[in-house]
């Protein structure tokens, strides 16, 4: 623990820097903690607070930067991928899409306190077509907000945080045994989750892509239900033929309304399925025998489409929105769905 201090005393600038860097780029590296020291040493007069403010609110913005950058160009492909790394992928892309449409720029601010979510925000903000001017606004504001909170507690606290800081010192292989013990508490709570969602998913059957494209060749197309919310739609507009827009957290509101005399499949493009798995077992809960989910979401469905083309000589890439059947719903639309994207729930 001293020698840390040394560390950080000797190379500040550099030190908090690199570590913030690392956490946003999404290292699991402990950068709040770190500042928070830092803070107490800078209260004691042994760094630069001003030093260490703008070391931290630049990492910030280049951090945030390679993933704006990265959701611009990839969209919900860099979604998927971090929330599939994530502890927690059967909320992160939801929570994130949630956030950033309902506080626009803001939702930067918010996001460097959420976590799971804090790394996807960027991206997020890209995928949706944030402009440049207006992210690098917002999330020097965010950085900058961030840093101070975190670098107050260390200046407010000094003095208690040297305390801590000595204790740490001599009690050397406990202290090390504390934080592992917390981080395997974390870790077992997320794994609890997982082993919760895994059981959900055995009560619910799948359908393949192979399988549901037979179905829509044959003329007997099932009633496709896609319940990413409205901002996943918008980074990723794709759909399935003849597909009912319903956002997850809506779905028991229109339940009733949703025909018993043809199948329905749910898909989403969220890691292993998860929302389609979970308004699934929200449509079986209430009374709707013929409910599957698409194994392997909207990413299967296209590359079956991509594959199909390629069998056909087609030069085209295989992600145009199919055809709308014959027998797809046609009544209105319900609120917060998109009408000019797919039919509305009967």
């Amino acid at each position: 623990m001293r020698a840390l201090i040394d560390l950080l005393i000797q190379h500040d600038f550099l030190l908090v820097f690199l570590v913030t860097l690392a956490a946003r780029i999404g290292a699991p590296v402990p950068a709040a903690p770190l500042l928070v020291v830092a803070g107490g040493l800078a209260a004691a007069g042994r760094l630069s607070a001003l030093s260490l403010v703008v070391a931290a609110v630049l990492a910030n913005v280049l951090g945030d930067a390679i993933w704006f950058i990265a959701g611009r160009s990839y969209g919900h492909r860099v979604l998927r991928l971090l929330c599939r790394v994530s502890l927690s992928p059967d909320v992160c892309v939801r929570q994130s899409e949630s956030l950033i449409a309902r506080w626009g720029g803001s939702s930067l601010l918010a996001a460097k306190f959420l976590p799971g979510i804090s790394v996807v925000a960027a991206p997020m903000a890209g995928a949706l077509g944030m402009g440049w001017r207006r992210f690098v606004a917002y999330d020097a504001v965010a950085g900058l907000v961030w840093t101070l909170c975190f670098l107050g507690l260390g200046l407010v606290f000094s003095n208690q945080i040297q305390d801590v800081l000595d204790a740490l010192s001599n009690a050397g292989l406990a202290a090390l045994a504390a934080i592992g013990a917390a981080l395997l508490l974390m870790v077992g709570n997320r794994w609890r989750r997982r082993r919760q969602m895994a059981r959900l998913q055995n009560e619910v059957e799948r359908i393949s892509v192979e399988d549901a494209a037979a179905l829509v060749d044959q003329d007997m197309a099932p009633l496709f239900i896609d319940v990413r919310s409205d901002p996943g739609r918008d980074a990723d507009p794709r759909t399935l033929p003849g597909a009912l827009n319903i956002p997850l957290t809506r779905l028991p509101e229109y339940a009733d309304q949703l025909p018993d005399d043809r199948l329905l499949v749910l898909y989403c493009n969220c890691p292993n399925e998860v929302s389609a798995v979970q308004g699934a077992h929200e449509l079986l809960q209430r009374g709707h025998a013929r409910v599957l989910a698409l194994d392997g979401g909207l990413d299967g469905w296209h590359a079956l489409q991509r594959r199909r083309n390629r069998d056909r000589g087609d030069s085209g890439d295989g992600d145009a929105v199919a055809p709308t059947p014959a027998s797809a719903p046609t009544p209105a639309a319900p609120s917060g769905s998109t009408p000019s994207a797919s039919p509305a729930v009967p």
